[in-house]
């Protein structure tokens, strides 16, 4: 397996249209990668870079200590896995899965030996002599991801493979890739528009927006520390909630004033705000940092707001609850054993050591 390395990697169209500018980044052997972000980022396009199925405008691209700007995709030794799959239909599974190796002129034992254990990995064997309009979208998936295996090369690529499934199924593919990186202990870049599988399959994510990359960093840092308000608002599931107000420094405290109520912030949050009185910033809580005042921690009762309960939303396991305090609205994860009401005014409580403040101009995290 092998390293990828990209060095101000750039992508411009006709037109004077910027795809991708100035893409910086180091992926260590052996490590799963996850570009995210929302349509139109770039991150395919620069998947694409990567595998050689489009020209760079600009910088280097390395795989391994081998710079591939110029050489051809059938020469970088990856291996790609494409969204609509891309099977031969005359074929059946065993050819489809056979016939890269059959080009490169591969012994016909060899590929027999690969094919078969690349379909035991994918318990795809009872398959293989099937053709692709036989198969589910999860069998063909398989087969796709199985062609990928066989090649062994230093590096997959993923392009967005399971958009095509069904919810259930996407569940049960992400475990599957997972598993199959820690068996193969391969390198694998992946490109998904879902946080949820970037969070759950990714040693380190990427998040993308507009051809740039807004930050780099494992799952737990990139939840709990999102450097803008840009990635806090698209990494998790709902989204962190965002209240508009204004920062007052008072007898050597910070607080968040958003008009119809105030919250004292934490101390550690008073050294990176103390030069922004007055100043107009963007308040991020996670909907599971509030709490009905009987469930939340001693520590936050003092911090609460009032607000209308416009819809509620059971879970199961938990309940969303849609508030408007009049001039924001804003959503709360609460636990399934809480039953509030559309139409009520209730008081919720806030964990303000678990909140971020934001710049309102630049958008980047001040605290």
């Amino acid at each position: 397996m092998a390293r990828v390395r990209l060095s101000s990697v750039k992508k411009v169209y006709p037109g004077s249209v910027t795809a991708v500018d100035n893409f910086n980044l180091d992926v260590p052997d052996k490590e799963f990668c996850v570009f995210v972000g929302p349509s139109g980022c770039g991150k395919s396009t620069t998947l694409r870079m990567i595998a050689g199925l489009e020209d760079i405008t600009g910088g280097d691209i390395f795989i391994g200590d081998r710079r591939v700007n110029d050489v051809a995709p059938k020469d970088r030794d990856i291996a790609m896995v494409f969204q609509n799959y891309a099977l031969y239909p005359h074929m059946t599974v065993y050819n489809n899965m056979a016939f890269g190796l059959k080009l490169r002129k591969f012994p016909k034992k060899e590929i027999e030996k690969r094919v078969q254990e690349a379909a035991e990995i994918l318990g795809i064997t009872e398959l293989l002599n099937r053709k692709p309009k036989a198969l589910s979208g999860g069998e063909r998936q398989r087969v796709a991801v199985g062609r990928a295996i066989v090649r062994k090369p230093q590096v997959f690529l993923f392009d967005e493979p399971l958009s095509n499934l069904d919810a259930k199924l996407r569940v049960q593919m992400r475990v599957e890739i997972s598993k199959l990186h820690s068996r193969l202990q391969s390198t694998m870049i992946y490109v998904t528009h879902d946080q949820t599988e970037a969070m759950t399959m990714g040693d380190r994510i990427v998040v993308m927006k507009s051809g740039e990359i807004q930050q780099v960093d494992d799952p737990v840092h990139l939840y709990n520390k999102p450097t803008n308000k840009f990635v806090a608002g698209f990494i998790g599931s709902p989204g962190m909630n965002f209240i508009e107000g204004s920062v007052q420094i008072e007898s050597g405290a910070a607080w968040f004033n958003e008009g119809a109520f105030r919250l004292q912030l934490p101390a550690e949050k008073y050294d990176a705000l103390q030069n922004h009185n007055n100043e107009a910033v963007v308040l991020g809580m996670r909907p599971e940092d509030l709490w009905t005042p009987e469930n939340a921690p001693e520590i936050q009762k003092t911090n609460h707001i009032e607000a209308n309960i416009e819809v509620v939303e059971p879970m199961g396991s938990e309940t969303y609850v849609y508030l408007n305090t009049g001039k924001s609205h804003f959503i709360a994860r609460v636990g399934a054993n809480v039953h509030p009401r559309a139409g009520e005014r209730q008081t919720f409580a806030l964990d303000v050591e678990k909140s971020h403040i934001f710049d309102a101009k630049t958008t980047q995290r001040l605290a």
